[in-house]
């Protein structure tokens, strides 16, 4: 694997500051618009068309293909029909930063309602912001917990 480097002048890092700082402050948009429940305000972050990867599982109706705004932020409204809000649980224990790319992990928790099984495990979520509007979101969690607990 080759890597380039860009020339290095005193513009070009201070436009990495920046860049790494709109990603950062979009990135915390997204999760403050999360917890909220606000899904008009998630539609206004993600990109018209997003890069959007979770494990697919047919058993879990949360979980599908999604590529663009309202779908993504429809993602939220479907997962708090079909769990306990009052269980969900995430914490972020490490919040990283590099230009438009944010790589957040933690651990997650919750119940699926029509099953009252709970689910749990450690997750990764690479975002990626571009012109201030997230144009990849690619989770990667337990989703073998998440099928067991939708499983009657």
């Amino acid at each position: 694997m080759s890597v380039k480097s860009a020339p290095s002048t005193a513009g070009s890092a201070s436009d990495a500051v920046s860049v790494a700082e709109v990603t950062r402050s979009v990135v915390q948009e997204f999760l403050a618009a999360r917890l909220a429940g606000d899904t008009g305000r998630l539609v206004a972050l993600f990109a018209e068309e997003v890069d959007w990867l979770l494990a697919e599982n047919p058993g879990v109706p949360w979980i599908r293909p999604r590529s663009t705004a309202a779908e993504c932020a429809a993602q939220f409204t479907e997962l708090t029909e079909h769990t306990v809000p009052e269980d969900a649980r995430a914490s972020v224990d490490t919040f990283l930063v590099d230009g438009t790319d944010a790589v957040l992990m933690g651990h997650l928790s919750g119940t699926v309602r029509a099953t009252g099984k709970g689910f749990e495990g450690p997750f990764a979520l690479h975002l990626t912001v571009e012109d201030g509007r997230i144009t990849r979101h690619h989770l990667y969690e337990n989703s073998l917990s998440i099928a067991q607990a939708c499983a009657p």
